[in-house]
């Protein structure tokens, strides 16, 4: 296994699709230009297409041989709600909006794919190309796997990538089990009775109540977690007043928390109920809570990232194939490997210019690695739907 010269040849070209992309940044649930040209390519590639599965999903089809095993890889293809500050020719056209995760190269590299297995067909079974929506906060993933991802296009398994700033080029990083948390997030809206800044006896102060519930957050993970398993409450957001001499009626504390296991979603949810009912009694003042679990853990089954882990070796070595550990981070390829066994690894992307790293308003994804992750799809291919001889 190698980087295939046919994907080599492809690389300005691949770059070029990420590019046009980049530059037509679409957000959760948006992506229709970006569904459109994909659809486009797939088609030209002579793969059979499935448009609307997941509202702007894509699926592309491909059969060679005459074997009847199947599986899937998945790449995301929306943008962030990020003004972009970088300054190149293919900066983004959208205002507000901006590929800084790297979806864009991830829908490059497995059209790359796409193109050279339709072009070879070097193995025996179906491949089915499935482009997802909105993976940042919406749940995509979840959409295209309740509305019969895996009914209408039949897997054994699934697999997905991403790209990770700060691994070199030409490494990956592969973990068997439980590789990214959970994405829960919550709401809590304190309300009570405003009043002049001046006379704060008059009043029930949201400011003070808000304050005293974000120092207590803190102590779910650090008193109430077992201190050995990892969990994170993080407030992201307050929001309360909007003049010097006015104490608000209300107050909004916003944020989100990630585990590994369910029990620990739970105490978490139940610590942070407690703990809002406790501080809104204790300052009176009322409170509303509103706790959504978005993703669950991804968790990558034993035997396909044995797979993956073998063919990754076979292309750079085993030197380059990093034993990662988990992130807190989450992706919503958990819900496809909730259903289908599978595994998502992780593609070195290099420093990044001046550092930058996922989410920032100056990344970039490194076109250098495209055809790295292309013939890493190919290979996955024609290793686990292996030609008969």
């Amino acid at each position: 296994m190698a980087i295939f010269e046919r994907i080599l040849q492809l690389h300005t070209e691949m770059a070029e699709w990420r590019h046009d992309l980049h530059a037509h940044p679409e957000t959760a649930f948006e992506e229709q230009r970006t569904a459109a040209v994909v659809a486009k390519k797939l088609e030209s590639f002579g793969i059979g297409v499935h448009l609307g599965l997941g509202r702007t999903g894509v699926v592309g089809t491909l059969r060679a041989g005459s074997g009847n095993r199947a599986i899937g890889l998945r790449a995301d293809m929306d943008a962030l709600h990020i003004q972009e500050k970088n300054s190149f020719g293919y900066r983004s056209q959208h205002e507000g909006k901006m590929h800084a995760c790297g979806h864009d190269g991830h829908t490059a590299m497995l059209l790359g794919a796409a193109k050279y297995l339709s072009e070879t067909k070097k193995f025996d079974g179906t491949v089915h190309f499935i482009f997802q929506p909105a993976e940042e906060n919406e749940g995509g993933g979840r959409e295209m796997v309740e509305q019969g991802l895996f009914e209408k296009f039949p897997c054994e398994s699934v697999y997905g990538m991403h790209n990770w700033p700060g691994m070199p080029v030409g490494q990956f990083g592969v973990r068997a089990g439980p590789t990214m948390a959970s994405f829960d997030i919550f709401e809590i809206e304190l309300t009570g009775r405003g009043s002049h800044a001046a006379l704060p006896h008059m009043g029930v102060d949201q400011i003070v109540a808000a304050s005293a519930l974000v120092q207590a957050l803190q102590t779910i993970t650090s008193r109430n977690i077992d201190p050995i398993e990892p969990a994170v409450v993080t407030v992201t957001q307050v929001h309360a007043g909007d003049t010097w001499n006015v104490i608000p009626d209300t107050a909004v504390v916003r944020g989100t928390t990630r585990a590994f296991r369910p029990e620990a979603q739970d105490l978490i949810e139940r610590r942070l109920r407690e703990l809002c009912a406790g501080i809104a009694a204790a300052n009176g003042a009322q409170v509303k809570v509103r706790y959504e679990r978005r993703y669950p853990p991804l968790i990558n089954a034993p035997l396909e990232t044995e797979t993956c882990t073998a063919v990754i070796e076979a292309m750079v070595g085993p030197e380059n194939v990093l034993r990662v550990p988990p992130t807190m981070g989450a992706e919503d390829f958990a819900f496809m490997l909730q259903a289908k066994a599978g595994c998502y690894v992780f593609i070195g992307n290099g420093p990044g210019e001046g550092g930058c790293m996922l989410h920032n308003a100056r990344y970039d994804f490194n076109d250098q690695i495209l055809p790295l992750g292309a013939s890493y799809w190919a290979n996955l291919v024609e290793h686990s739907l292996a030609a008969k001889t």
